[in-house]
């Protein structure tokens, strides 16, 4: 597969651009030299990339493609409320219309604001945990990501240690350590904040046990703790109502934005009636926050979430690539290692610790027109058909046969 363009662009981007492509977009994070670096265009499910080499898309754009690229009736939307303009001195109508649609979709929501990413939002959920119970202390899942500010980052630089005083982590699904953290800072507790499930980079996904979701929702009642929900990468995927009416939590708040507008910016935050007061006196305001072209194709885009079923068509469309790909890698002697629920997996090379197997399983699919992350869950299009996974999985055959070509080689 040819990929001068991308080299060529990446070369120019270095010279301007710290790093040349930042954050979870680098190339650094995939297979340097084997994936793509820069994109032109989507359809549907697949995407093409400045080369002119098109690929079946696992990942859609990180999470936000849920309904497939220039979905026509978001796409729509968008632009019937762009023609009318951007970035007005007042909100439109369209956000109370999409604040109306959360609460009357989402059961324990009261009220709703809007930001652009997800950061926006965890940040400013936390503060709302705050100056609801007066207390500092947030406890999180040691690994997951809320996003790049100071106190959740991944990242290394520009950090001071008072960024981090008062976040207190814990493993995922370990009752026992939350139930110690929430113990010896007790009466400091602001809010606890949960993923659905946990989807680590360079990890399998884990999903809940019923007790570890009993315990939260248990501790943080008895504490007087907010519980929120980071829904920003799994909401209106695993359910049009919200992830947490999968596993059983009870959050006061919860964050959604990756499928909430089919790739337009937005991202939200709902919660509780009694919570209300307090998240007025939390400021929050952005200069295009009140955009509505993204507001209005967050409404088409929530409206066909329902309509058409979308959290089971995933599911169904990601169990038969899941199942088919594990098959494949039996068939070629390659064991794979699922994770994650079907609309949301991660598959792997099995006892692969240094991810490097995983690595070159991913580089041999891209060169097969198959866009699969070796490190990152992956997400399933709504757009893709049984034909389109069919087609994937006999890219993946072939990507397994030569991987398998090669092992023997050295063997």
């Amino acid at each position: 597969m040819n990929f001068t363009q991308s080299h060529a662009l990446f070369r120019r981007a270095a010279a301007v651009i710290p790093g040349g492509i930042y954050g979870h977009t680098t190339p650094a994070a995939t297979v340097p030299g084997a994936v793509p670096y820069f994109a032109a265009e989507g359809f549907g499910c697949r995407y093409r990339d400045v080369d002119g080499n098109t690929f079946i898309d696992f990942m859609g754009g990180y999470g936000p493609i849920v309904l497939g690229y220039h979905h026509p009736e978001v796409e729509a939307a968008a632009d019937a409320a762009r023609r009318l303009g951007a970035a007005f001195n007042h909100p439109t109508s369209l956000l109370v219309e999409l604040a109306e649609a959360l609460t009357a979709r989402i059961d324990f929501a009261d009220w709703a604001v809007f930001g652009k990413n997800g950061a926006d939002l965890t940040t400013w959920s936390i503060m709302v945990a705050r100056e609801v119970t007066g207390r500092p202390k947030i406890l999180k899942i040691a690994g997951a990501y809320h996003g790049t500010q100071a106190w959740c980052t991944p990242g290394h630089g520009g950090l001071l240690p008072e960024d981090r005083t008062h976040i207190h982590e814990f493993a995922f699904n370990d009752v026992a350590a939350l139930e110690a953290l929430f113990a010896r800072h007790r009466g400091a507790v602001a809010g606890l904040m949960l993923t659905p499930f946990h989807h680590p980079a360079y990890a399998d996904s884990q999903l809940p046990t019923p007790e570890f979701v009993a315990a939260a929702n248990r501790l943080c009642r008895e504490n007087g703790a907010l519980l929120i929900l980071d829904d920003v990468r799994c909401g209106f995927r695993l359910s049009s109502d919200g992830s947490h009416t999968v596993y059983g939590y009870t959050p006061d708040l919860a964050v959604y934005c990756k499928a909430l507008a089919n790739g337009h910016p937005l991202s939200a935050c709902v919660g509780r009636a009694v919570h209300q007061a307090a998240a007025s006196r939390v400021f929050l305001t952005g200069s295009y926050w009140n955009d509505p072209a993204p507001m209005a194709a967050a409404l088409s885009t929530l409206a066909i979430i329902e309509r058409d079923k979308i959290p089971e068509k995933l599911a169904a469309t990601g169990r038969r690539f899941v199942d088919g790909f594990l098959a494949l890698g039996a068939k070629h002697g390659i064991p794979l290692a699922a994770s994650g629920p079907p609309a949301m997996p991660y598959v792997r090379v099995a006892d692969d610790p240094s991810f490097l197997r995983t690595q070159n399983l991913c580089a041999a699919a891209v060169a097969e027109g198959v866009f699969i992350h070796p490190h990152h869950n992956w997400f399933i299009s709504a757009a893709m058909t049984d034909a389109d996974i069919d087609d994937a999985l006999q890219r993946l055959d072939r990507a397994l046969a030569t991987l398998a070509a090669g092992l023997n080689s050295r063997a």
